[in-house]
């Protein structure tokens, strides 16, 4: 019994750390967002995403992908 309330523990400390860092990819999606007006496509070599209306729309990310630095692929035509 005391096994499982350990893993039980485990889990819950792994998935609110998985959360967080999801919410912190979020912010810094944001950040990159409001930086780059501009930007109309980016990528993070995990997924590609198109700014639509002010709203980022983006692909599943590839499996094993290795998460690196936004990255503007097409800026709006000025």
């Amino acid at each position: 019994m005391y096994v499982f309330a350990a893993a039980a523990v485990f889990a819950l400390m792994v998935n609110g750390s998985a959360a967080d860092a999801q919410a912190s990819v979020q912010q810094s999606m944001a950040d990159f967002m409001k930086s780059n007006p501009d930007c109309k496509e980016f990528n993070d070599q995990c997924s590609i995403c198109a700014v639509t209306d002010g709203k980022a729309e983006c692909s599943t990310p590839e499996i094993a992908c290795v998460k690196k630095p936004y990255v503007c692929t097409r800026r709006a035509d000025n």
